[in-house]
């Protein structure tokens, strides 16, 4: 009887001592985006001491949340659960275990087991979850395609309704569809102005305070015919996705743009006009040469004030600059090739006969090491350590020989500097005159990311002292008792050989870059006007300033460039897209022509002077 009684007392106790798990009478049934509770509760509270209590998913034993040593393991959580699934971590010291899934999406649905484990005893219940397919997710746009003046501001509609809060969207983005471009992103409840494409930086922005009403329209500041096109906005949430998209059609021309047109106009105007005015009609001398005054300098200043305006409308900084540049300088080269340079006296006729193209080239120099510096600092490629140290210090040496040429210029044209500064400048100005094509080099394998590579131009450097240093006239004339025409042919074959060589090397430092046929116009320019600048300080010459090779320089040079510049700005307000992408292929292009018939008339001087010599006598013959 005794142990009967022993036995009952401790099958009663077992029976005490467990729990049963308790949870829904049927499967939850939530919307999407919404918060649900999946109940798991037992009877009696359980001590904390030794309770361990597990959410899983029963199709693959995911680990949704775990409760362990008398707190919640968040670190536990399988990712896609993480900041959804939470405990009441309040109510557990009374026997709820149940858990809130937060953000509901689509695949949540499923089953999931709570499993209790305390002491040696243990159990669990199964929960469902259905998602209601009910989705509600409507983007909307605007129907009607937007017209916009270039350089004004524009707003592009994006609103969406949905059960979902913003605050839980998984992401929304605009971009451009017909180049796939990403103009603006919102994720995870935040904003990423960096993400947008370079284009874009800074000119777009949501509206803040207008995103918890669902409303994800941005503001496109200071339109550029580029920026016509079609934009999408996408929304992810809860495991959906919609979209709608806007156009931007129809830019008008805005102010900048018609003076723009004004500026062009004027400037192939007025270069013919007064072309005719001077070979075309029977004036004095004097009138002569003040008309070729304002054919070198009225036609070059409209077409700088043009790209200056195109700068600020449509053009990128490099190649506003540069054009810039270019235009502010041609009538120093044009200024030496003018037929009617001997009206010129003093120190001023002096300066531009030796010195007015070769400040051209020193000045622009500066610009564009300048342009190439600021497009490395875009570009982020400022190298730490070692590469950053020497891509600055070049940098400034080369802008400090440039301002040694500028300084000894100036002193020459004033005159009123006494011949040992300026002869100390002069050979500061050689120095730097010689070493810039390297240094141009160095500098470009650093600014495009091929930094210790530019070292290997470094062993060329002495090359080019070589070739720069080189007297011609005194070595093969007066030594060796070479002929004109020999010894100008040997060295065209030689430069040609040393420029094919800077070329090369120039093209491999740029043949990832995007923008590289610009880049490579301007350097092929800057090495030509190199070129002849070496010629001249090589051989003693008479240069040939023939009519139809000055006018083609300030006459069709300036025609063709204001017509490329109008075609441009045409075809992209019309069509969001130009014909060359880049003015510089054409600016660049046309001066360096330019300056290949100056080459010619230097290096072909023995030979083209008695040809024409030979044609004005038969003239004079049959008259």
């Amino acid at each position: 009887m005794h142990q009967t009684n022993c036995v009952l007392v401790s099958v009663l106790l077992m029976i005490a001592d467990g729990f049963i798990v308790h949870g829904p009478s049927g499967p939850l049934v939530a919307p999407l985006g919404s918060s649900v509770v999946l109940p798991c509760y037992v009877d009696e509270p359980l001590l904390m001491e030794d309770l361990e209590v597990e959410w899983r998913r029963k199709d693959s034993e995911t680990l949704v949340h775990l409760f362990q040593d008398g707190e919640s393991q968040p670190e536990s959580q399988q990712q896609d659960y993480q900041d959804r699934a939470h405990f009441f971590t309040e109510n557990i010291k009374d026997g709820n275990f149940s858990l809130r899934l937060d953000n509901l999406r689509a695949k949540d649905k499923g089953e999931y087991t709570c499993t209790v484990h305390h002491q040696h005893e243990s159990g669990e219940t199964v929960v469902q979850i259905k998602v209601d397919n009910v989705e509600r997710l409507l983007v909307s746009g605007s129907d009607r395609s937007i017209s916009v003046f270039v350089g004004e501001d524009v707003t592009l509609n994006c609103s969406v309704d949905s059960h979902i809060t913003p605050e839980n969207f998984e992401q929304v983005s605009w971009k451009k569809t017909n180049e796939d471009v990403l103009v603006l992103l919102y994720q995870n409840n935040k904003t990423f102005p960096d993400s947008s494409h370079e284009r874009y930086r800074d000119r777009v922005e949501f509206f803040t305070a207008e995103i918890p009403k669902g409303n994800f329209s941005f503001r496109l500041k200071s339109v550029r015919t580029e920026d016509k096109g079609v934009y999408m906005c996408q929304v992810f949430a809860g495991g959906a996705s919609a979209n709608a998209t806007v156009v931007l059609d129809r830019l008008g021309f805005s102010a900048l743009h018609i003076m723009v047109f004004i500026l062009c106009i004027s400037a192939s105007g007025s270069a013919l006009l007064l072309c005719c005015l001077i070979y075309c009609r029977s004036t004095t001398e004097d009138t002569v040469f003040r008309l070729q005054m304002f054919l070198i300098f009225c036609p070059n200043i409209l077409m700088f004030l043009s790209f200056v305006l195109w700068g600020f409308s449509e053009g990128s900084l490099f190649e506003s600059v540069s054009c810039c540049a270019l235009y502010f300088l041609r009538p120093l080269m044009l200024l030496w090739t003018a037929p009617y340079t001997d009206e010129f006296t003093g120190n001023i006729k002096t300066w531009v006969q030796y010195d007015s193209y070769l400040a051209e080239y020193i000045v622009f120099s500066g610009v564009f090491y300048s342009v190439l510096f600021k497009s490395a600092w875009d570009k982020s490629l400022n190298y730490a350590g070692f590469e950053g140290v020497v891509i600055i210090v070049m940098f400034v040496m080369v802008l400090l020989l440039n301002l040694l040429f500028i300084i000894y210029s100036l002193g020459r044209l004033i005159g009123r500097i006494s011949e040992r500064i300026i002869t100390i400048f002069m050979a500061l100005a050689r120095i730097s005159f010689n070493v810039l094509p390297s240094l141009k080099i160095i500098l470009l394998f650093f600014a495009f990311g091929s930094g210790r590579g530019g070292f290997i131009i470094i062993a060329v450097v002495p090359v080019f002292l070589i070739v720069t240093r080189y007297n011609w006239d005194e070595t093969c004339a007066g030594q060796m008792g070479c002929s004109p025409p020999v010894m100008r042919s040997v060295w065209l074959m030689f430069m040609l050989m040393v420029n094919a060589v800077l070329v090369y090397f120039y093209i491999t430092t740029l043949e990832n870059e995007k923008d590289r046929v610009g880049w490579i116009c301007m350097i092929v320019f800057l090495q030509s006007l190199w070129t002849v600048i070496n010629f001249t300080g090589s051989f003693k010459h008479n240069f040939l300033r023939l009519v139809p090779v000055y006018v083609f320089g300030s006459v069709c040079v300036v025609v063709l460039n204001s017509v490329a510049l109008m075609t441009e700005l045409i075809l992209k307000t019309v069509n969001g897209e130009g014909a060359v992408g880049d003015l510089r292929t054409v600016i660049f292009s046309s001066e360096f022509i330019f300056t290949l018939f100056l080459m010619v008339l230097l290096v072909f001087e023995p030979w083209i002077k008695p040809c024409l010599e030979s044609c004005q006598d038969s003239q004079l013959v049959r008259h």
